[in-house]
């Protein structure tokens, strides 16, 4: 495998855990990078099991088929490697003929290569052009097109929601002055006008002063919440009675959809309790294993910063 691809799965002894692997077992990895869980994952299905993983990046793609071919022939599951988005879970997976699926993992956001490469943009550290697309090969909307095309209003509004942001208005306005002056092309010259609006005093406190905006200029470019919901919600849909759902999120937005995803799918009849008899119909599809998020341990964090705001959600589906 590639250097570019060694990088350390998060929460691995408790995603194996919870997800309850078992030989023959069909697992979907949804966010494969560079098969950091897949790999074990491989491991507890076994040769007669099968493992799916999906990603957006050719990339990654290779470094994973790399990875999973050392396995060695008795371990090594039938293997198949899909490009796409979990968003479009349900055509990746009919593309197989597959009639279920017993445990999937998503690993959501973008992946520690995806920052450290400075040609995709992601990272407030280096200077590199303002892409953040996951997908260069099929996307089009690039973080420089937002920054110098969207209006004040709708940088306020995604800079606001997708990161919490107090002084979203402020970046804003600052972005919008200082593109008449030259159009953004690269990360450095967004990161000079985020720390030009903060004021001296609120800088001092939170971490780098652009990571927030960055965040949500990501989250705008690829859709990321609303594939969240739709890769649930299919991924609910093709798991087998018993099976599993695990998702790993580090941020909050993120963890609020697969909270409320599972509550959602867990939820029996809504009939007023005055009722005689259920006319709604709802019945629950869902048990939620993790009544609270599992995070890491503080080892975990030690040896890999970049955990530090995972927290790991994890559901079975219920009998017919």
């Amino acid at each position: 495998m590639t250097n570019e691809y060694r990088h350390i799965p998060v929460l691995l002894p408790e995603c194996l855990e919870y997800l309850n692997l078992q030989p023959q077992h069909t697992f979907v990895d949804a966010t494969l990078g560079g098969a950091g869980h897949s790999v074990e994952a491989a491991k507890a299905v076994g040769a007669r099991g099968t493992l799916i993983g999906i990603d957006q990046d050719p990339a990654a793609l290779a470094a994973a088929q790399t990875r999973l071919s050392r396995l060695p022939e008795g371990v090594r599951p039938n293997v198949h490697l899909l490009r796409g988005n979990f968003g479009d879970l349900d055509n990746l997976l009919l593309q197989l003929e597959i009639p279920s699926i017993d445990a999937i993992l998503f690993d959501i956001g973008v992946s520690s290569v995806q920052i450290d490469t400075p040609a995709r943009g992601f990272s407030f550290k280096e200077t590199a052009p303002l892409d953040m697309r996951m997908d260069p090969g099929n996307q089009t909307l690039t973080a420089a097109e937002i920054v110098n095309h969207y209006s004040a209003a709708d940088l306020t509004r995604i800079i606001r929601t997708y990161s919490d942001e107090r002084w979203a208005s402020r970046i804003a306005e600052f972005i919008v002055e200082a593109r008449e002056r030259e159009p953004f092309a690269t990360s450095d010259q967004l990161v000079d006008v985020i720390k030009a609006a903060i004021p001296a005093r609120a800088r001092r406190a939170g971490g780098h002063p652009a990571k927030r905006t960055f965040q949500a200029l990501r989250i705008e470019v690829n859709g990321e919440l609303d594939v969240l919901s739709k890769g649930i919600d299919a991924a609910i849909r093709w798991l087998a009675p018993g099976g599993r759902i695990a998702v790993i999120s580090y941020h909050s937005l993120e963890d609020r959809i697969v909270k409320d995803s599972f509550a959602e799918a867990s939820r029996g009849c809504t009939c007023p309790p005055d009722l005689p008899v259920c006319v709604c119909g709802n019945v629950p599809v869902l048990n939620v294993v993790t009544r609270k998020p599992v995070v890491p341990t503080a080892d975990e964090i030690e040896r890999n910063p970049r955990a530090r705001s995972a927290k790991l959600r994890v559901a079975e589906k219920l009998p017919l």
